[in-house]
């Protein structure tokens, strides 16, 4: 039984979280396109690691828990890094709304929508 034991902690190896680090600063999960901020977001409003492996089926389970665990060891540099995500995400908005006008695609596509109802 000790001989068991002691093959068993040899074998048994920290693994860093799966975080991948885009070159524009996206964090992503491993090697897929979802983000630590959708991870760690469903997580804080309650959803499980099992039921974000299921809306996330490119996510492996381990890597949704080791995410979690990265998480809630370095809460305030994630919380931090959320916040800078967010204000990047309403500064484009900021600059597609003055870009392209929002009410004048609305209008073009009425103008289509009833055009095709009367043929």
């Amino acid at each position: 039984m000790a001989q068991a034991l002691v093959s068993l902690s040899e074998g048994i190896v920290s693994e860093p979280a799966p975080l991948e680090f885009t070159t524009d600063g996206v964090i992503r999960i491993g090697k897929t396109r979802v983000t630590l901020d959708t991870v760690i977001t469903v997580f804080k409003q309650g959803t499980t690691a099992e039921e974000i492996a299921y809306r996330y089926p490119s996510l492996k389970l381990a890597d949704i828990y080791a995410t979690i665990a990265f998480y809630l060891n370095h809460q305030q540099e994630v919380e931090v890094y959320l916040q800078q995500r967010q204000q990047q995400a309403q500064e484009i908005r900021k600059i597609n709304e003055a870009r392209f006008d929002s009410q004048g695609l609305r209008d073009r596509l009425l103008v289509r929508k009833a055009e095709r109802e009367v043929c």
